[in-house]
């Protein structure tokens, strides 16, 4: 039986947030980056076995803003990020443009 009510993704985000380039569009692509950022931070220090304050102790930041990070917090900054993966982790960051 074959459900002609099935749409991609890509045409879901359309209908959703807009075309790529739109206002709204651009926001959920941003929101959603930083949504996988806190996931990918929150899951690498849930495999090394630490805590959010003592990740924060490691670089030197607290553990109210591990916590924002990994809930999706916004607007935070990258050499900040840097630090958490440096120094908190052993780990660097490899950005790419797509």
């Amino acid at each position: 039986m074959k459900n002609n009510n099935l749409t991609s993704f890509r045409d879901h985000l359309d209908a959703e947030y807009g075309k790529i380039g739109t206002k709204s569009r651009t926001e959920y692509e941003e929101g959603f980056e930083a949504f996988k950022l806190g996931v990918l931070l929150q899951e690498l220090r849930t495999k090394e076995g630490l805590t959010q304050e003592e990740l924060a102790n490691r670089c030197g930041t607290t553990k109210s803003y591990i916590s924002r990070i990994e809930n999706n917090a916004s607007d935070i900054r990258l050499s900040t990020i840097m630090r958490i993966f440096r120094d908190g982790f052993g780990k660097q960051i490899k950005l790419s443009v797509s």
